[in-house]
């Protein structure tokens, strides 16, 4: 019988890919893919699409390297490590802070001299008889909730068309932690006194220093005290913490020559710095808010104290 015929090669079908045709997909990121060049700060142009047609894919968007320039002649080695769930959290909060407050910040500096003098008088005694130390930040929660009470706007905050007031001061105290910056919170403040604050200070700074603080000690908060002097900041501008309307930012305590009566004398100063959001607290109050604060600690025995150390630290 008849073979049939060797099958001979259609020279039309190649065994080689056929070149893809660029379309106009070719190059074009997904609605993901330009969100994730877009916060990289990396051009769609400089990025080589695996998808279909050439199109860009979230992949080859979270892969893709921003340029850094010529190489130098030196050590180019790098680490990529995904961000801490927290971190991310924090990240967004930050963020929509920013993007979501009309976010204003004024400056003042307090003399801390007599908050030094008080404490260097009845820092042994009050740690004998309590158990802490008297730091600053009893000195601080007290003269905010004191400012707090002239100035409530301040421990309000904006509710879509509505200002929400409390007759309560929850006060955020702002901790460094393992995991990062934590901000639980000192519930009724205002019913605390100057051995309830440290206390208090203290027992959440050691369970955010152990990692055990709980969501719900973060959660709520009127007002945010943050100190960044403990790091060596001289000024900074705090970002509030959302939804507060107001938080405030104490520095490091320096040594600095100022006017006293017309002559100079050297002084332990530190700069405060209160960032509030303009929506709902206007320039008055926050100015007044913060002179308030300073008043109260240039004058802790007058204004905190009712003219008796004793007593107010419970001696």
């Amino acid at each position: 019988s008849d073979k049939a015929p060797a099958k001979t090669e259609d020279p039309s079908k190649s065994s080689t890919p056929t070149q893809k045709q660029d379309t106009y997909a070719t190059g074009s990121p997904s609605p993901a893919a330009k969100k994730i060049l877009d916060e990289k700060g990396i051009s769609s142009k400089d990025v080589k699409g695996s998808g279909r047609d050439g199109r860009i894919t979230k992949e080859d968007a979270v892969e893709a390297k921003a340029s850094m320039g010529t190489p130098g002649t030196g050590s180019r080695g790098e680490e990529k490590k995904k961000m801490s769930m927290f971190r991310r959290k924090l990240a967004e909060r930050l963020v929509s802070a920013k993007n979501e407050t009309a976010m204003l910040t004024t400056f003042n500096e307090v003399d801390m001299s007599p908050i030094f003098a008080l404490r260097k008088k009845y820092k042994e005694e009050f740690k004998d008889k309590h158990g802490v130390s008297l730091g600053f930040m009893s000195f601080f929660t007290l003269a905010v909730i004191r400012a707090l009470d002239e100035y409530p706007a301040v421990n309000s905050m904006i509710d879509g068309d509505y200002q929400v007031n409390y007759d309560y001061k929850d006060i955020s105290i702002a901790v460094s932690g393992p995991k990062g910056l934590t901000v639980p919170v000192i519930r009724n403040a205002e019913n605390l006194s100057f051995r309830g604050v440290e206390a208090e200070v203290k027992r959440l700074a050691l369970r955010a220093r152990d990692g055990k603080i709980t969501v719900d000690e973060m959660t709520g908060g009127t007002f945010t005290i943050t100190n960044g002097g403990v790091f060596g900041s001289m000024l900074s501008t705090p970002i509030i913490n959302p939804p507060q309307s107001a938080i405030l930012g104490m520095h490091n305590i320096v040594e600095r020559p100022v006017a006293i009566d017309g002559h100079v004398e050297i002084r332990p100063i530190m700069y405060v710095a209160l960032s509030y959001d303009h929506r709902i607290i206007d320039g008055k109050e926050s100015v007044g808010f913060l002179v308030a604060v300073k008043e109260a600690l240039e004058n802790p025995e007058e204004l905190l104290m009712d003219n008796d150390v004793k007593r107010a630290l419970e001696l």
